[in-house]
């Protein structure tokens, strides 16, 4: 059997971690079991899959290209992204029953997807450094049964390594998740990991395609960076992002700030804040919060999720913070805790100070 050591103990760090910080954003606790690692291949895998699921594409760049996958079960899918919306538990239930995954719910799951992949670069860059770098691909929802296999679906022909993890979240059933790695890829992972490998597992006749769905969060692997889009090379302006649901409270820091020439572009909490980087040049993020609960300071992980490798410093005001929430607020990303009412020459002096280093 394909052992591939080294890399089950890396897979294995990774999903320690990015269970671990799913579980802060989640405000429960995620944990993922040790791996076990066999080889298969996509048609006997696919053939032994009984209950819908979620195929997510991750493509590692660098030296060491290519692209392997997540395979999550629709109900934990659902139990998450619920639990990241603040679902009632006996809703979250019902909607697991009955396989209900709305707009928002992808849109939630795929917040924990990229917060998971920046998880494992924490854990993948260290060690293989300038050979790997982990990009979230569109999600696939397959269904056996119903959707069918083809010669790039779900995922590509091929031999795999599997490696298996069961997931575990109080208070909830949760299934396997399973990560599909094309042995080639394992083999630039770990190239003495391959060496006892076995003979390739029989194929099985199959029927079961995939409709691509709950991808808000994920581009195609060869977007071009704003930068290289606009054609001219040129660095965008540095932009001052503004984050509040108080729309009086919105334009006067807004006025504040660009009276002292700051170039700023504000929203609520609830626009579509994936647009505003699309020109990209969003150095600093304020971010003004209601309860400061975890549904609110999630909204950090999206932020950072969206300025993909650029640097962006974000910074919390609230009307009240415990000590408990301040220590959430740095987990989540926050450079700096502001206690509202504040002066407009404070929030000045900070976002220049964060200028001025970026």
């Amino acid at each position: 059997m394909t052992t591939f050591l080294k890399l089950q103990m890396m897979f294995n760090e990774a999903l320690s971690q990015a269970t671990k910080e799913s579980g802060i954003l989640l405000g429960k606790e995620l944990a993922a079991q040790p791996v076990d690692a066999l080889q298969t291949n996509k048609l006997s895998y696919f053939s032994d899959l009984e209950n819908a699921s979620f195929v997510v594409g991750v493509q590692s760049n660098e030296e060491y290209r290519g692209v392997f996958y997540l395979v999550f079960a629709l109900g934990d899918a659902i139990v998450m992204s619920s639990s990241l919306l603040g679902i009632p538990p006996a809703r979250i239930l019902e909607k697991k029953r009955l396989a209900i995954m709305e707009a928002d719910d992808c849109d939630a799951f795929a917040e924990i997807l990229n917060q998971m992949i920046g998880s494992f670069n924490s854990v993948f860059l260290p060690r293989l450094p300038n050979k790997v770098h982990l990009k979230l691909l569109p999600s696939k929802k397959f269904i056996p049964q119903q959707d069918q296999v083809t010669a790039e679906e779900p995922v590509p022909e091929g031999e795999y390594l599997m490696l298996m993890t069961q997931l575990e979240m109080p208070g909830q059933e949760l299934s396997r998740l399973d990560l599909l790695i094309p042995l080639t890829l394992a083999n630039l992972f770990d190239p003495e990991g391959g060496a006892e490998a076995t003979a390739p597992v029989a194929e099985a006749a199959v029927s079961p395609a995939v409709q691509q769905e709950c991808s808000p969060a994920a581009e195609p692997a060869d977007a071009p960076t704003p930068a290289a889009a606009s054609g001219d090379g040129a660095e965008p302006a540095t932009i001052v992002l503004i984050l509040d649901d108080d729309q009086f409270e919105r334009q006067q820091v807004t006025e504040a700030l660009s009276a002292a020439g700051v170039k700023v572009v504000a929203a609520s909490l609830d626009d579509n804040i994936k647009d505003l980087f699309a020109a990209g040049g969003v150095k600093v993020a304020l971010i003004s919060l209601t309860n400061a609960d975890d549904r609110e300071l999630a909204v950090s992980i999206k932020l950072r999720a969206l300025a993909h490798d650029s640097p962006l410093v974000i910074i919390m005001c609230a009307k009240q913070w415990t000590r408990s929430g301040v220590l959430k607020a740095l987990k989540f990303g926050a450079r700096d805790i502001v206690l509202k009412p504040c002066s407009a020459g404070e929030l000045l002096a900070k976002v220049e100070k964060f200028l001025k280093a970026a």
